[in-house]
């Protein structure tokens, strides 16, 4: 869940996340009263400067944040032998065959499964992505081996 919170020239986002808050804001004052008032609500345990967030790399620069996941991607592309693979502009077509697909059933559709999620979160800081990984996760339940070229498209194979 995420709160933005705008009043005259003042912005604060808080990030909601399972375990933990993110918390950032252009004014200084305002931001050490709020933490403060989390603090004595929550007792929150300050990790500042924040690097990293879920696999998010998180870097200031002069005009905000900056964030990355390149990091994750590359060990999602290692984990499939896939380094040497050319990026491509648009990951898949929009004409595609995968729901009429009619190859044989996966043995173990347990890898498909673990690769489009870590796709999920690349969306964040890619979301060129999003249209593929929507396509793919229709497939979550059953995948089959036509769909697994579809997964290697997004790696530009």
């Amino acid at each position: 869940m995420t709160l933005v919170l705008y009043v005259e020239d003042v912005f604060m986002t808080l990030v909601v996340y399972v375990e933990g808050l993110v918390l950032t804001g252009n004014d200084p004052p305002a931001y050490a009263e709020f933490r403060a008032y989390l603090n004595h609500c929550f007792h929150i345990k300050d990790l500042w400067p924040l690097k990293h967030l879920l696999g998010i790399k998180v870097a200031r620069g002069p005009k905000g944040l900056v964030l990355s996941q390149r990091k994750y991607a590359l060990e999602i592309i290692d984990e499939c032998g896939l380094l040497g693979s050319k990026p491509v502009d648009f990951p898949m077509e929009t004409n595609h065959k995968l729901a009429s697909a009619t190859e044989k059933k996966l043995d173990d559709p347990t890898q498909y499964r673990r690769l489009v999620g870590a796709l999920i979160y690349l969306i964040i800081t890619w979301p060129n992505l999003y249209y593929t990984v929507r396509i793919l996760l229709q497939f979550m339940q059953d995948p089959q081996e036509e769909h697994i070229k579809g997964l290697n498209v997004c790696f530009g194979i």
